[in-house]
C-alpha cells in the first residue's frame, strides 16, 4: 500500500460538505401562478385581499396541499419543544421563527419565502368569516387544530394570531400544552391550593396575572382541571380562543369560545348566570364591561378566575381601579375589595440547566389587605405580602430568592425579572 502524503492526509480529514435533502417540498405551483396574477398595481391591503378572494376560489385539493405546507412548520414547533412560531411580514425576512426556552430565533433550513407565498399560506388556514373580521380589525385571533398527535392521542392545538406587518400578513402561532400540570407541581403553598378549590371556597374572584408568556393559561388548566378531579360541579371557560379542552371528569365543563360560540366576553359571562354554573373562567379581562360582569357574577355568589397582563399585585389592583373613570373609582374600590380573594401574578425564568421555571407572586385576601384597598392604600398590600407566609402569600423577590437558594435559577437571572431589586439585593447579601 502507497504511504499517504501529508497533503492526502489533510484532505482525508477536512470535512466534507453534507447534501441535506430538503426539509420542506417546494410550494404548490398554484401559489406561483396567484402570485403572477396579481396586478402589480395592487399593494398592501388591496393586495391581501386580491390573494384571500383567489385563495377563496382555490379547488380543495389545492388548499389540502397548502395546509400540508403548514402542517410541517408547525409539526417543528413539537419537534423543538417550542413555545411559539412566528412567520411572515416585513418582521421575520421570510423565515419560519421559533421560541425555545424564552428564545426565538430563525430556522433557515425551512426555507425563505416572500411575503406574497406566506399571505396566501396564512390565509389558507382561515375560514371566509375569518377573513372578514382580520380585514375589518386588522389583527384575528383563532384557535387551530393540526393533525400532529399528542402524548393522550388528541390532536395538537394552537392559539394563532393572524395580523398585519407593513401591508402584509404576520402569523404567531403558540403551542398549547396536550398535558395538564397538576397543581400540585406549581409549588403554591396548601392554604392558597385550598383557597383554588370549590370545596373549600365556593365564591370570589381569583386572577392570575403576568406577561404574554408567562404561564397563566397553564395555571388557569392546573385549576380547572384539580376541581374537575375533586367535586361535581359546573364549569364554564370563556376564552378568545380556547386553549386545552377539558374533558368532564366529576364537573361538566363547558367550552365557549369568543366570537364562535358567544359574542364577547362580557356576553358569555351575563349568559352564565342562567346556565346554573358553579366556576366560571374568562380568559382575560380586557375591558371596564368585562370587568364589570365578573365582578358582579362574584358578587352574585359564584367563584370566578381570570387573567390580567399586569406584573403584580398592586398594579393588578390599580390597573383595574383605572379602567374606569374618576367618579366611578370609589364604588369599584369598594367592590374590589369585597370580592377579590387571590392574585397571583407570575414569571417565567430561565431554569438553569435548560427550560424554564415559575417565580410567582401571592396575595391572599385579608381583613387588613380588603381595608387597605378600600382607603386606596393599595401599596401597603406588599409588605402584607412580604410578612404572610404563614398564610401562602409571597413577594415575587421572596419567590425568586427561594429559586436561588435551591440552585434553580442563577442570581443574575433573578435580579433581571424582580420587580424590586433592591428587596431582592436585601435578601442576597
Amino acid at each position: 500500500m502507497r504511504p499517504s502524503s501529508k497533503k492526502e492526509d489533510s484532505e482525508e480529514r477536512k470535512p466534507q460538505p453534507r447534501v441535506r435533502a430538503p426539509i420542506v417540498p417546494p410550494l404548490p405551483s398554484i401559489v406561483e401562478t396567484v402570485i403572477d396574477s396579481a396586478p402589480d398595481t395592487l399593494q398592501g391591503e388591496d393586495r391581501v385581499r386580491f390573494l384571500a378572494d383567489q385563495v377563496n376560489a382555490l379547488l380543495e385539493k389545492d388548499r389540502a396541499s397548502l395546509r400540508e405546507h403548514m402542517r410541517i412548520f408547525t409539526k417543528r414547533t413539537v419537534d423543538l419543544g417550542a413555545s411559539d412560531m412566528d412567520a411572515g411580514g416585513m418582521g421575520c425576512d421570510g423565515y419560519f421563527w421559533y421560541r425555545v426556552d424564552g428564545d426565538k430565533r430563525r430556522y433557515e433550513e425551512l426555507g425563505q419565502y416572500t411575503e406574497d407565498e406566506l399571505d396566501m399560506l396564512f390565509l389558507n388556514l382561515l375560514q371566509e368569516r375569518q377573513m372578514q373580521v382580520l380585514f375589518e380589525e386588522y389583527s384575528l385571533d383563532f384557535s387551530y387544530q393540526l393533525p400532529v398527535e399528542g402524548r393522550d392521542g388528541r390532536r395538537r392545538r394552537f392559539r394563532a394570531t393572524c395580523y398585519f406587518d407593513n401591508g402584509h400578513l404576520a402569523l404567531n402561532m403558540r403551542a398549547i400544552t396536550d398535558e395538564v400540570f397538576a397543581l400540585s407541581s406549581l409549588d403554591f403553598h396548601p392554604s392558597i391550593e385550598k383557597g383554588f378549590m370549590f370545596r373549600h371556597v365556593r365564591d370570589g374572584l381569583t386572577l392570575i396575572t403576568g406577561v404574554t408568556g408567562s404561564g397563566k393559561s397553564t395555571t388557569l388548566d392546573a385549576i380547572v382541571d384539580a376541581n374537575n378531579e375533586d367535586v361535581p360541579a359546573h364549569v364554564v371557560v370563556i376564552a378568545k380562543p380556547i386553549e386545552f379542552m377539558h374533558d368532564p371528569k366529576r364537573c361538566i365543563v363547558r367550552h365557549r369560545e369568543v366570537g364562535k360560540d358567544v359574542r364577547t366576553f362580557k356576553e358569555g359571562m351575563v349568559q352564565c348566570l342562567r346556565q346554573d354554573p358553579d366556576i366560571i373562567v374568562c380568559g382575560e379581562m380586557r375591558d371596564p364591561e368585562t370587568i364589570s360582569a365578573a365582578l358582579e357574577i362574584t358578587d352574585s355568589g359564584h367563584k370566578v378566575f381570570s387573567t390580567l397582563h399586569t406584573i403584580s399585585a398592586i398594579e393588578t389592583i390599580e390597573r383595574i381601579i383605572a379602567e374606569y373613570p374618576t367618579d366611578e373609582q370609589e364604588r369599584i374600590r369598594n367592590r374590589l375589595a369585597d370580592v377579590l380573594r387571590c392574585v397571583v401574578s407570575q414569571k417565567l425564568l430561565p431554569k438553569i440547566g435548560g427550560g424554564r421555571i415559575l417565580a410567582k407572586e401571592v396575595m391572599w385576601m385579608t381583613s387588613s389587605s380588603r381595608a387597605a384597598i378600600k382607603n386606596n392604600n393599595a401599596n401597603e398590600i406588599y409588605q402584607m405580602m412580604w410578612e404572610g407566609g404563614k398564610m401562602g402569600m409571597t413577594t415575587l423577590e421572596q419567590d425568586l430568592y427561594r429559586l436561588v437558594r435551591q440552585r434553580l435559577v442563577t442570581p443574575n437571572s433573578a435580579m433581571d425579572f424582580a420587580n424590586n431589586k433592591r428587596r431582592l439585593q436585601s435578601l442576597m447579601r
